[in-house]
């Protein structure tokens, strides 16, 4: 098998074009010796509705992709369109990677590795009782399933859907075989009680500005973890910082969900280390600036 010395993939979502993952994969890329075009299909640009999706995923198919990302709002939408889901896609019921291969369209779900991977590196030492999860969407079923598996005694799920927090609570509890989730209807039921806090919706991104929780909930005593890292200091870390908390910026799952796509899309071993640090380099660039 003659290998590859270019690859083009992309991104297909929303409001995506401060997004920091086509720099990592491209320079990971050309650490390989590939020549590797990573290209934002955003549909605010475009000015094309969510109805598009499957024509984006035809475009991307039809052009020689090797494969594309998927972020919101597209994580649960897009899995009707696909031939086949992975393990991790199927048991969680949301896609963040679909790779093309052979005329068929699989999908693949790295977000609850790169959630997983970032906590026990950024707050191995947190105290994992109790934490409030806020989101069960496409991001938050990843991220719920990360929280059980570094065991989490207790999870609280908040959505502005109630139906969706409870259908996410017994899944996790029917997969992991102990009733651990639970869903909540406020933060105000779950946090005065909880060791932390972890924030899984688009709040705190340019097109959706604001903050999860009423900032008076949030002590000195939580941890605060939050997917969002656009920007990377959201609204929700720089209050929770102002009061004392142990904080997780969004940037490590960010790195370590590219670290496992391009693993899928390239066929090579990436290094964790060099991309993170990469990473860093492309935030103090954006803060000098």
């Amino acid at each position: 098998m003659t290998e590859k010395t270019s690859l083009k993939v992309g991104l297909i979502g929303a409001d995506i074009q401060l997004s920091k993952t086509p720099a990592m994969h491209m320079r990971e890329g050309a650490a390989h010796g590939i020549a590797y075009d990573y290209e934002l299909i955003d549909i605010n640009t475009r000015h094309v509705p969510e109805s598009a999706l499957p024509d984006l995923l035809d475009e991307a198919e039809s052009r020689g992709f090797a494969g594309v990302n998927i972020t919101h709002p597209f994580k649960q939408r897009v899995i009707g369109l696909l031939h086949d889901l992975s393990e991790d896609a199927r048991m969680l019921g949301a896609v963040n990677t679909v790779v093309f291969r052979d005329g068929k369209r699989t999908g693949h779900n790295t977000d609850w590795y790169g959630f997983y991977e970032s906590f026990k590196r950024g707050l191995p030492d947190a105290k994992r009782d109790r934490v409030l999860l806020i989101g069960a969407g496409g991001a938050g079923v990843a991220v719920a399933h990360a929280a059980l598996k570094l065991e989490i005694g207790h999870l609280d799920i908040l959505d502005q859907d109630i139906s969706r927090a409870r259908q996410l609570a017994d899944q996790l509890n029917a997969r992991f075989g102990t009733p651990r989730a639970f869903a909540v209807e406020s933060a105000e039921s779950s946090l005065p009680h909880a060791d932390g806090l972890i924030h899984a919706t688009p709040t705190g991104m340019p097109a959706h500005p604001g903050i999860p929780v009423p900032a008076s909930l949030i002590e000195a005593r939580h941890w605060v973890a939050d997917i969002v890292y656009m920007p990377l200091v959201t609204e929700l870390l720089a209050q929770a910082t102002r009061k004392g908390c142990k904080v997780l910026p969004g940037g490590g799952m960010a790195v370590f969900q590219a670290v496992d796509a391009f693993r899928l899309f390239s066929g090579k071993e990436p290094d964790p280390e060099r991309m993170s640090a990469h990473f860093n380099e492309l935030c103090m660039n954006e803060a000098a600036v």
